[in-house]
């Protein structure tokens, strides 16, 4: 469910010779924790002889080996169902390294390897907690193997306080993962709070978080509590973790290490109980190692890394979710959901979808608004490039990185060139169509955009500077700032 458990961190090069390590086994019944003194080697499985003995139907009785070194090593036994670290099998009787909050998956059995007592944090199931743990949501879309076992790991951590890092490419739904830790977590009778650290201007997200007292700083005429401090017993989204500065990354730090938040402006903390989730599309082992992030607050936050696959991994999940998409835009047009003919779908799968689930969407409510029948064909969905008019489409990017929110393509603008725009997402560009048409479009993504030139940019998969040069050339009025 990681993509980092394969390789050694500077993290596993901080930890000392002979420091023992902790197992974390994710069960029905409730997490288990397990010391591995250190430089010892420990074997898990289900039989009688293993030293960490746990009973899962999926495991060998002898499933796979740790050994609590610099680095952590994990070697699968000959296990029948194999053993996976951050989705990838391991070759059987191979020592491999681990990188701590890597989530191992073995037969089934979800485990995790850490350097602190997690007992404070993993918890138990009881009461409503057990309850939480059932299936995902109803509009949470499981169709690909992958993600059935990442809901079946995610009904498990929500259990715990354990602090939580999703990954994963832009749209990919990381915020639905982290809602769903929320939703099937005891704290789920409080609101999810949530902050996107990339929204917010610097000068502005200290404030936000930790909030101020009256008399802080010119204008703070009455006091204000922060968003952790809001989120006191439930679970807080930290949304684009790897935008958040160096000095504010210092001062949230504190708060995971203390449990106490302090205005600005404040003598004396307050405690909070809140329980995090950060979610990123930047590959925060990279950003410490270059030090664009801080090591310290990246391994407070590394209770476990859980990775969602891209949506060309899950093609499975394509045709259901873009059906739910069409049904969604359909209700809000007031208009019955035309269908997905046969050839859609096939191009629909085909597509490398460099947007993911986001793009899916924007696909779906472009191809309703296009579609003047009762199905859709190809021709509504403008992705295939030997098509008439058809979309440019992107290569999918590799993993997941800055790139994958910085990469717009758009028409061409005044000699040639191709614009690019900082944060925005990959994106394909209108294409040139009959002017009814595209006016059409245009206007229909305004009004759904309730007016914001961004959104409906974004919305018709194109840039806001070319949204704008539309306008301008076929005379429609922009709209105005309400």
């Amino acid at each position: 469910m990681t993509g980092h458990g394969m390789e050694p961190t500077s993290r596993a090069m901080e930890r000392v010779e002979g420091d023992g390590l902790y197992l974390v086994a994710f069960l029905k019944e409730g997490a288990r924790v397990h010391r591995i003194a250190g430089d010892t080697t420990v074997t898990v499985g289900r039989g009688s002889k293993a030293d960490v003995q746990v009973d899962h139907v999926g495991l060998s009785r002898a499933h796979f080996t740790l050994r609590a070194g610099v680095p952590a090593t994990i070697r699968d036994l000959g296990s029948l169902n194999g053993t996976r670290v951050g989705g990838a099998r391991l070759p059987p009787d191979t020592d491999m390294p681990i990188e701590l909050g890597a989530v191992i998956d073995a037969g089934g059995a979800f485990f995790v390897l850490r350097d602190q007592d997690p007992h404070a944090s993993v918890g138990s199931m009881r009461g409503r907690a057990l309850e939480a743990a059932g299936p995902p949501s109803t509009h949470i879309v499981v169709e690909d193997a992958a993600m059935t076992r990442l809901h079946e790991l995610v009904g498990l951590v929500a259990q715990s306080s354990m602090s939580v890092i999703v990954v994963g490419e832009t749209g990919v739904g990381k915020e639905i993962v982290a809602t769903a830790l929320h939703e099937r977590s005891p704290r789920a009778g409080k609101p999810l709070v949530r902050i996107n650290c990339a929204a917010v201007p610097e000068s502005l997200l200290e404030s936000e978080l930790f909030g101020f007292e009256r008399g802080a700083f010119t204008g703070a005429t009455q006091s204000k509590p922060g968003l952790i401090e809001s989120a006191d017993g439930s679970t807080f989204l930290l949304d684009e973790i790897g935008e958040m500065p160096l000095a504010t990354q210092a001062k949230l730090l504190r708060v995971l290490e203390s449990g106490e938040i302090l205005r600005l402006g404040a003598l004396k903390p307050r405690t909070v109980d809140v329980r995090f989730v950060a979610a990123t599309n930047r590959p925060l082992p990279a950003l410490v190692a270059s030090r664009g992030f801080r090591a310290d607050l990246y391994y407070r936050l590394n209770g476990i890394t859980i990775e969602i696959p891209p949506l060309r991994e899950r093609v499975a999940e394509i045709p259901k979710l873009a059906a739910l998409f069409l049904a969604a835009s359909a209700r809000g047009a007031r208009r019955p959901a035309p269908r997905l003919t046969a050839p859609a779908v096939s191009v629909l799968e085909r597509h490398p979808w460099p947007g993911n689930v986001r793009e899916l969407r924007n696909v779906m409510e472009r191809a309703l608004t296009i579609c003047r029948g009762d199905a859709i064909g190809p021709e509504s969905l403008l992705l295939d490039p030997a098509e008439p008019g058809a979309l440019d489409v992107l290569q999918p990017a590799r993993g997941y990185g800055p790139e994958a929110d910085t990469a717009a393509l758009t028409d061409p603008g005044p000699g040639g060139a191709r614009e690019r725009e900082a944060g925005a997402g990959p994106r394909g560009r209108l294409v040139r169509m009959d002017r009814e048409t595209e006016c059409a479009m245009i206007l229909k993504a305004l009004e759904d955009a309730g007016g914001n030139q961004g959104r409906a940019a974004e919305l018709l998969g194109i840039s806001r500077r070319t949204l704008i040069n539309r306008l301008d050339e076929y005379g429609l009025e922009r709209p105005r700032k309400k």
